[in-house]
């Protein structure tokens, strides 16, 4: 991990609670679910929680991705399905709620599909939104339902740097950079009303990871993180040690 800096926003935009406000439990027996799970992060994401001890449930829309993903460690139960479809995702909170209670949640399931803004269709904006964001709020507001009569929970969205302001974006990505700065605004928003039931919500944005997507999307990008560096940090957000941080964007930069 040391080839990572992390880098919190400035105070002023930090979701401000009432001093003795709870902080969510941390029970390294409870359940979590990872959406996107198929391959890349949201399977490095799966792994690293199943292998701290957590069931997790991971979805994806790709049967075959997802069902790879749950073979490769025991108490992954695989879900397939499309998080930008409301019944999907209550689907998955259902698979979560039969494990034990939920205290982890997330929303990782993301697309980066490439074009120029003059050539933008609603069709594909839609497409590009319904996943990245409207796949984030039904899983935010699925998580809020369980966490909520669990007595408190973690959720985590996996944002990019290409959704933070004033740092460099790319041509071509104009669906994926507005989705993304949506969700860090989705996050705080979550916090802030999850603060009294006891329920956090942070962002993590990483720059350019080695995965498929940033390949397909950015291919002129080198990538300075791995699926498992971030994997790491998601590990260490749902730990009782990051129990302060909620309502923050966490920008992740790369040395390379």
């Amino acid at each position: 991990m040391s080839c990572l800096q992390i880098w919190q926003e400035p105070e002023r935009r930090r979701v401000r609670a009432p001093h003795n406000a709870p902080v969510a439990p941390t029970d390294p027996a409870s359940v979590a679910v990872v959406t996107g799970a198929g391959r890349g992060i949201g399977r490095a994401i799966a792994l690293r929680l199943a292998a701290a001890g957590h069931p997790v449930v991971a979805a994806a829309r790709t049967r075959e991705q997802v069902e790879a993903t749950a073979a490769a460690a025991p108490g992954v139960v695989p879900v397939v399905a499309d998080v930008a479809v409301d019944a999907d995702v209550e689907r998955i909170a259902a698979a979560a709620s039969g494990l034990g209670p939920l205290g982890i949640w997330v929303n990782n399931a993301a697309i980066a599909d490439r074009a120029a803004f003059a050539d933008l269709d609603a069709a594909a904006w839609d497409r590009v939104l319904g996943i990245n964001l409207r796949g984030a709020f039904l899983g935010c507001r699925a998580a809020w339902r369980l966490m909520r009569e669990a007595s408190g929970g973690v959720i985590v969205n996996i944002g990019s740097l290409s959704g933070v302001a004033n740092v460099e974006k790319f041509p071509g990505l104009a669906a994926y950079n507005v989705s993304k700065a949506g969700l860090i605004s989705l996050t705080e928003a979550v916090a802030l009303e999850g603060r009294p039931h006891r329920i956090r919500c942070v962002a993590l944005s990483p720059g350019a990871v080695d995965t498929e997507m940033l390949r397909r999307a950015a291919p002129q990008l080198t990538p300075g993180v791995t699926p498992d560096d971030i994997a790491a940090l998601v590990a260490w957000l749902v730990r009782e040690e990051a129990a302060p941080l909620t309502g923050v964007n966490i920008p992740v930069f790369s040395n390379a």
